[in-house]
């Protein structure tokens, strides 16, 4: 409750730093070792991030994992067999969308252990998939939104630090 009425030093540095924030919780862990996830969206701030996710990967010699989530909201449809198709076709789409992106990283020199895709929540798939592949790292973008359309909108990156139990980075562009 604090944190939303005065807000957190960790969440006003990830929104107003002009370079990439390493968010770390937490003591005793063998941090940014093993496994790095990029979550990636299409936008110009996952590519920022990619970039840094790449040279983070090659310098740690760690294994970069790339996740891309397929948003899909739930909608009432009268014909259930409707929604199984909308949902296909989401899905379709979603995975052109991370082979796409996995081919750009690896055509710029990367080198993606394993593509996962998610379908859901981003923010609350890319906290889980974190912990099922033992991430030591998540790299995120940041699309920069102002205070009010945060609070209403909610934002991705927040959340991850939030809820992520391995550090995050956040890059903005």
């Amino acid at each position: 409750m604090r944190r939303a009425v005065m807000g957190s030093v960790s969440s006003s540095v990830v929104h107003h730093a002009h370079c990439p924030v390493l968010v770390v919780r937490g003591e005793g862990r063998d941090y940014l070792q093993g496994r790095i996830l990029l979550a990636l969206d299409g936008s110009e701030d996952s590519l920022a991030a990619a970039r840094t996710a790449v040279d983070l990967a090659d310098r740690l010699e760690s294994e970069l994992h790339v996740v891309y989530v397929g948003e899909i909201r739930l909608v009432y449809h009268p014909e259930r067999h409707g929604y199984h198709a909308l949902y296909e076709e989401f899905e379709k789409r979603a995975q052109q969308l991370l082979d796409e992106q996995v081919n750009e990283l690896e055509s710029a020199g990367g080198t993606v252990a394993k593509a996962h895709l998610r379908m859901g929540r981003p923010d609350e798939e890319i906290v889980v998939l974190g912990e099922e592949i033992a991430a030591g790292l998540i790299v995120t973008g940041s699309r920069g939104l102002g205070g009010i359309r945060r609070a209403l909108m909610g934002s991705v990156s927040d959340s991850v630090v939030r809820h992520a139990h391995s550090p995050v980075m956040v890059v903005r562009r």
